[in-house]
This record gives structure tokens, sequence and C-alpha cells, in this order.
């Protein structure tokens, strides 16, 4: 039994007929119908999708507590290997772990500010010790947020995933301008063209493109952005040969973890976040693969997430949770199958163990990121419009749920300073406008289920 009182295994019977339902499809798209050498391309795309937003966490968390050239390399190495760990674990459905949708894992970005302050203040062994304890409690607490089932109906995940998709766009935009506003060369011409250059090759081979080359226009428009940047001086091989060929992963490679509670209380703050965030990619991906997700599913890639965490800790890397980004490149691939989540894990592994190699996908620059990522996070943003389409907003309480939550979600996103007097731990949830979405509509929608259905006006 679970800390929950539910069980941590189902029977074998149960676990077997669940299993033929799921492979026998149940609305889900079969893993054959995608040959392996177009699911290897698939995994790639998906790959380079995540790259830029997952190694950014590592350049800037080991910038605050001042690594070295030596163990920034190191941590990069480390933690793609363990996004290839996380990512596996997410998508191989067993009986104790793994949701089996086309998810991949990597490194949330609200961890950096107060991972980059506990590691500051404490040590990073300290650091290591809070992402171990986050990565527990989610692990005890996963029987208890998939109880939380029916707190997410149509209503509530749509308008999640609407703020999911479209909070992310400030980011595709900073991006396509250069990745950072307070730049000289900050929207500058040249990151423009290379940027809108990349979306439109994008949008031109997913609309005119046929087959499997109208599901890979993301890989195709990567390549063509960054052949042009090439073309005008804009990627530096400096990073490829500075990396070393071959590097083995190795647990406790900066240190013992340390464990102390108000550290440990913050990152488990963040992990509530984390996991109320995947809720919506997980309802997100179950709708798009038409597959109805059920409290032991939530609760399998709960516990998957929970132990990714604990193994970043040890691995002295950092938290995993699902990336929000790649949801976008399913929907807009039109394949949603798992097979080109298992080789994008694959790869993973291999960057991980041949820095040299993965340094390669680090001259993508940032403009050709942030068209890909523009047409992406609006089609996540579409796909909780989707959802929505089929809530009955007539009822009135439906349409104050969505526009009171999708309003303070945005606003919020804008605004997060808004929550700045508040205390620490407080500001820590509530400035993130996906957390502050989730508890308006489940509060809101929840109120208005204890009232009752409105009562048919007599004239």
């Amino acid at each position: 039994m679970d800390s929950t009182g539910g069980n941590v295994l189902v029977s074998k019977e149960e676990w077997a007929q669940e299993q033929i339902d799921f492979d026998a499809g149940k609305g889900v798209p079969q893993e054959d119908d995608t040959s392996n050498g177009h699911a290897a391309i698939l995994g790639l795309q998906h790959l380079l999708t995540m790259y830029s937003g997952d190694v950014m966490v590592p350049l800037l968390i080991g910038a605050i507590v001042h690594f070295s050239a030596t163990q920034m390399a190191l941590l990069i190495s480390m933690d793609l290997f363990m996004c290839g760990v996380a990512t596996l674990l997410q998508v191989h459905r067993t009986r104790l772990v793994g949701i089996g949708l086309p998810v991949v894992l990597g490194c949330a970005v609200q961890v950096i500010t107060p991972l980059g302050t506990i590691g500051k203040t404490l040590g990073i062994t300290t650091m290591y010790g809070a992402i171990i304890a986050s990565g527990v409690f989610v692990l005890l607490m996963s029987g208890v947020f998939s109880k939380m089932r029916k707190l997410f109906p149509p209503v509530v995940t749509g308008s999640l995933i609407v703020v999911i998709g479209f909070t992310l766009m400030p980011v595709a935009i900073t991006d396509l301008g250069g990745g950072t506003v307070g730049a000289r060369d900050f929207g500058s011409p040249k990151n423009l063209l290379v940027g809108g250059f990349t979306l439109a090759v994008i949008i031109a081979f997913n609309v005119w493109g046929r087959g499997f080359v109208k599901s890979i226009a993301i890989l195709i428009g990567l390549v063509a952005g960054t052949a042009l940047a090439g073309a005008l001086g804009m990627i530096q091989l400096s990073s490829v040969s500075q990396s070393s060929w071959f590097r083995i992963p190795q647990p406790f490679m900066f240190g013992v973890p340390h464990f102390e509670w108000s550290s440990s209380l913050t990152m488990i703050l963040i992990a509530l976040t984390t996991m109320i965030e995947s809720t919506g990619v997980f309802f997100a991906l179950g709708d798009m693969t038409n597959r109805h997700l059920t409290g032991d599913d939530l609760k399998r890639g709960y516990r998957a997430e929970g132990i990714a965490q604990i193994l970043g800790g040890i691995f002295n890397t950092f938290p995993y949770s699902t990336f929000s980004e790649n949801v976008g490149v399913v929907q807009f691939s039109g394949v949603k199958t798992r097979k080109p989540i298992y080789f994008a894990g694959v790869f993973l592994l291999i960057l991980g163990l041949l820095p040299k190699v993965g340094a390669l996908a680090t001259v993508v620059p940032t403009p050709v990121l942030g068209g890909a990522m523009l047409v992406m996070f609006g089609t996540v943003g579409l796909q909780g419009v989707r959802i929505l389409k089929n809530v009955d907003f007539d009822d009135s309480r439906n349409l104050i749920v969505a526009a009171v939550s999708i309003g303070a979600g945005l606003g919020v996103s804008s605004v997060p300073s808004i929550f700045q007097a508040l205390p620490s731990e407080l500001y820590l949830i509530l400035g993130n406008g996906v957390v502050v979405t989730s508890i308006v509509a489940v509060v809101l929608n929840s109120l208005f289920k204890l009232q009752g259905k409105p009562k048919t006006e007599v004239k």
C-alpha cells in the first residue's frame, strides 16, 4: 500500500487486461505505424526542440554558483544523460511507473532562481539534498495527486492548457529576437530574418508538405534556419572543439547531498508547481491521443517524475518534469506514438556520454529556436481552445471559470511581481501563471459544483 492507501501495484490480472486494452488501442494510435528510420528522425526533432530550454538551466545555475568551465561541461553532459533516463522512465509504461504518453522530460525553468539561491547561499551539496527531498515528496504524494482527477474537468484542463501554451510565447519571441532583451543585437534585422525564415519554412512544409515530410516540418525549419544563420556568420563551433569525446556518469560527482529543512521546503513548493503543470500536459497529450487518463495513469506519471528528481539529486543534476514545449511537436507533426520518444531518450543518453557530439546541438542559433517555438507554443495553447470548444458556455459558471482563471494566469505571467510583498514561500507558488490558473479554475469550479445546478426560471 502507498501513503494514500492505494495499491502501489495492480494485480497481475488487472495489469494484463489493462495492458491488452492499452496495446489494442482504445483510441490510442498504434506504435507500429512509424518505421524505425522515420521514428529516429522524429525523435531527433523532439531532441532539438527541448535541447536549448534544458541546457539553459545548467548554464544559468552553473553561472550563479560559479562553476568552472570544466564543471559546467560536466554538468551539461550529466544533465542530458539524466534527461534521457527520465524520459525513458516516463514513456515506458510499467506496473509501477510511466504514464506511457509521448512525453519528453527535462528541467523546468522555474527551478533556476530557487536552486541558484540555495546553491549560492547554502552550498551545492545542500542544493542537491533539496532536490532529493522534493523528489521523495513527489513520490509519496503521487497517490494523493492522482485522486484529484475529478477536480480537472474539461473547463479546468482546457483553461490550464491554454495558459501553458500562451505563457510560453514571451520565451519564443525573446529567443527569436536573440535570447537576451538587453543585448546590443537583440531584435537586429539579422536575428529577425533568421527567426522569420525558420518560421516560414516550418509553415510551408506543414501546409504544403505531404506524408513524412510534413511530420518533420519543424526539423526541416531548424536545419534550414541554421544553414542560413551559418551563411550569415552567426554560428560558433568553439563549444564543439573544447568538449571531450567520452564521459561516464557517476553519482555524487560534486559532493554528497546535504539535507537542510528550509531549502528542502522551498524545492517541495516548486515540485508542487511542476506537478500541476505536468497534470495539464498529461491531459493535453491524453486529449491528442484520444486516451482517457485514469487515476492509476496519473499516479504512475507522478511517480516517474519523483524518481527522476531523486536520481537528479543523486547524480548532481536537477529535478526533471514534463516538458510542455514538446506537446506542440506531437500535435504539429501529427505523429502521436511513443516510438519517436524512445529514440529521443536514447539520443539524450548518447549525448550525455559523448559531450563533443552533444555540443553539436548547441550550434543552433537562438533566433532559429525562437521561430520554431512560436508555432509550437501557439499550437499548445490552441489545443486548450479545442478542449474548451466542447464546454457548455451557455452555463455562465463555466464562462466565469474559464475567463477568470485564464485572465489571472496570463496576468500573473506578465506581472509576477504582483505577489512580491507576500512571504517568499507563497511568492514561489503564486508567481507561476500556470499554478494560478489551476488554483483559480479548480476552486471556482468546485464552488460552483457545491452550489448545484442552477434552477430553471419559471416565466
